[in-house]
């Protein structure tokens, strides 16, 4: 993502932050605390116009593959065939896969990553950003189920179904578009220290493989992986923009001690 301001901090009213860090007295503690900065996400110059063109992207493949007649019937051969050459180590890794980025273990790994962020990586702020960067992608999928309300495939077409589902949620895949959210807020991270281009090559790895192991294990077509790139894409777009416009209005309301770094990340003896 092209960006202005790139993760440099912000200042309280918005803009880059140039001099000394501003610092408030904590009076109940009886020191000078410094007011934490705020972290501005990466982000493109016309991120509301790309965000909604994504999501028209979205929105019209998604109609496609309803109105379309045929359209269901020819993506179901990619399923069928993956689905009569099944090996068992690939079915392993697509089973993990399939729990791993799944609304359950999707919600603790975010958690547990962002709670590590919070106390070792960077303070609450940077924790937030992070979560919601994550959970974007999920946010949109779950929107444009609903829009579309696409069934899944039937797996009673298939040779050897691993995972049998059935519903009007297939379209997008929302394994698929966490793991793209995933993946960018992990470079978000990773930008401008030396794992950056690292991060960057694994986050498309593993959207990627997610993507075929959705298609592996015979619960999407192709078209339901392909729109979870573009949805989860328009939702840290979005979600970036939003964030650099807003964070720092919202955190000007709040006491600096409400974003800080919590007390248990300070030296014993300045807790008192």
């Amino acid at each position: 993502m092209e960006t202005g301001a790139n993760l440099a901090p912000l200042s309280r009213a918005g803009g880059p932050m140039t001099g000394p860090v501003p610092v408030e007295r904590d009076t109940a503690l009886g020191r000078t605390a410094a007011r934490p900065q705020l972290l501005a996400l990466p982000q493109v110059r016309h991120w509301l116009l790309l965000g909604l063109l994504l999501s028209a992207a979205v929105l019209a493949l998604g109609l496609a593959a309803q109105l379309t007649p045929g359209f269901s019937a020819t993506e179901l051969g990619v399923d069928q065939d993956l689905s009569q050459h099944h090996a068992a180590a690939l079915t392993a890794v697509a089973m993990i896969l399939n729990v791993v980025f799944g609304p359950v273990a999707g919600v603790a790994l975010i958690a547990a990553v962002a709670l590590c962020i919070w106390l070792f990586r960077g303070g609450l702020v940077k924790a937030i950003a992070f979560g919601l960067v994550a959970v974007s992608g999920w946010v949109a999928s779950e929107f444009f189920k609903i829009l579309v309300a696409r069934q899944r495939p039937n797996p009673a077409l298939l040779f050897d179904p691993l995972a049998p589902e059935t519903g009007s949620n297939s379209f997008p895949s929302g394994h698929v578009s966490f793991a793209v959210a995933l993946g960018f807020a992990l470079y978000f991270l990773a930008r401008g220290t030396r794992w950056a281009k690292v991060s960057a090559f694994a986050a498309a790895a593993m959207a990627l493989i997610v993507a075929w192991s959705r298609l592996y294990i015979g619960v999407h077509y192709p078209s339901d992986v392909t729109a979870s790139f573009l949805a989860a894409s328009a939702a840290v777009v979005m979600l970036t923009g939003l964030w650099n416009v807003a964070a720092p209005k919202i955190a000007d309301r709040l006491p600096a001690r409400a974003i800080a770094r919590p007390l248990a990340s300070e030296p014993a003896s300045e807790r008192k």
